[in-house]
């Protein structure tokens, strides 16, 4: 097997939302595969603190203020891209929200925030960057989902409603563009240590596990939280040549949460 299928030398990938956490990893990951970033967020003080933390990690990225709900505004930026850096082969719809609040206490219009974000915007710019990779002939495009796409749990109806869509999105893309070689998957994290979720890692005053960290740490095979390190391969797959006949796929790193019904009591 020719290991260069795994470079993205000479690729041009748009993450959303890659000042920090999930989207700076996978940025990290296709730096080091060769291609050049742009990523976007929602203000300039975001963008500003994403500037920042790659410039002292030595990568040269581009970035741009967007709000990925907005068509108008990310039809522009794509035109903006490809007038200043070149045009996208890879996109990555990493940029999202959750809101953990029982379904009887969320009003429409939060719930539509949710879905707006982590489903409309999604679509909005999937539908930016299709045309100019049906011309140069390929394209990626890798929605990152989550296990709230297979599973349901208490106060994310929202998230997990915008998620299941997006696996449902994937499929669509891949459905009608495939035929233009474009490949359109997912990723699913699992739990994954980021500062986010620090809070739920503390040990306890008496020095056990958070109940949150246990129950996480039992259902899952693994034993232990992702790191986002843990999706850097998998991104690079998608990315990649090495993935030029998977389309339509959810890949979920989740150390095997879906596969495990949990210890008997």
């Amino acid at each position: 097997m020719d290991m260069k299928a795994f470079s993205l030398e000479g690729k041009i990938a748009w993450i959303t939302g890659a000042s920090y956490g999930i989207g700076f990893a996978i940025a990290e990951a296709f730096h080091a595969a060769g291609a050049t970033i742009v990523f976007n967020d929602i203000n300039q003080e975001l963008v500003d603190r994403g500037l920042k933390s790659y410039a002292e990690k030595g990568i040269p990225v581009h970035g741009y203020v967007c709000d990925v709900t907005d068509e108008d505004a990310v039809q522009a930026l794509v035109k903006t891209i490809e007038a200043e850096v070149g045009v996208i082969d890879i996109l990555v719809n990493n940029a999202g929200i959750i809101r953990r609040i029982p379904m009887t206490e969320m009003s429409a219009a939060e719930f539509r925030k949710v879905v707006d974000i982590d489903l409309n915007a999604p679509f909005i710019c999937a539908k930016a960057v299709i045309p100019a990779m049906i011309k140069k002939g390929h394209g990626k495009i890798i929605n990152i989902c989550s296990m709230m796409s297979e599973l349901g749990r208490e106060t994310v109806s929202a998230y997990a409603a915008a998620k299941g869509g997006l696996k449902m999105l994937t499929r669509n893309i891949c459905s009608e563009y495939g035929e233009f070689n474009i490949q359109c998957n997912g990723i699913g994290p699992g739990y994954i240590a980021t500062p986010q979720t620090a809070p739920l890692r503390e040990r306890q005053p008496d020095g056990s596990r958070h109940p949150f960290d246990q129950f996480i740490v039992a259902k899952t095979p693994a034993a232990r939280w992702g790191t986002t390190d843990d999706l850097q391969g998998p991104a690079v797959f998608l990315a990649s040549d090495a993935s030029n006949f998977v389309n339509g796929h959810i890949l979920y790193v989740d150390g095997g949460i879906l596969a495990y019904i949990g210890k008997q009591p």
